[in-house]
């Protein structure tokens, strides 16, 4: 997607407090190998660790893409003239939303650290998938973005 029609991006890394807690755990496990097998195995398991979160830290962000044509959320992507209501949910709605008003057939693309979202209900005959839910920090400039018509 050229920059020239993006009308809204957001990309949600892992905040500090994740990543402080899992260095956190990497360290406690690097420390535990130092103290059975010596130094060295200390410390190639703390680096292969730390790898594998640097890693994983650029796989799992979520980005959210409005397009003239299409909404992308993740790998996903829908033609905007296929999506019906659209509506900002704040953290308890998000959480019913994501529990026990759940619909099984629904595409979610969710985030464990952030509260807010967003649910969109399609209208395309053809696609089984009732609505979208992913979260989203910016909710309201992204509602802003799809409500434009071009």
């Amino acid at each position: 997607m050229s920059k020239s029609s993006r009308k809204f991006r957001e990309r949600s890394p892992w905040p500090i407090w994740l990543w402080a807690f899992l260095l956190f755990l990497a360290a406690t496990l690097a420390l535990a190998f130092w103290a059975a097998l010596g130094t060295r195995w200390g410390e190639i398991i703390g680096l292969i660790q730390l790898l594998g979160l640097l890693l994983i830290s650029q796989r799992t962000p979520l980005e959210i893409e409005v397009s003239e044509a299409e909404l992308r959320v993740g790998s996903a992507h829908i033609a905007r003239r296929f999506l019906g209501k659209v509506e900002s949910l704040n953290a308890e709605q998000m959480r019913q939303w994501r529990g026990p008003l759940a619909d099984p057939a629904a595409f979610m693309a969710l985030r464990f650290w952030i509260a807010t979202g967003v649910k969109i209900e399609l209208n395309d005959p053809k696609d089984p998938t009732p609505y979208w839910l992913f979260s989203s920090k910016k909710a309201q400039p992204l509602l802003a973005a799809l409500s434009t018509k071009d």
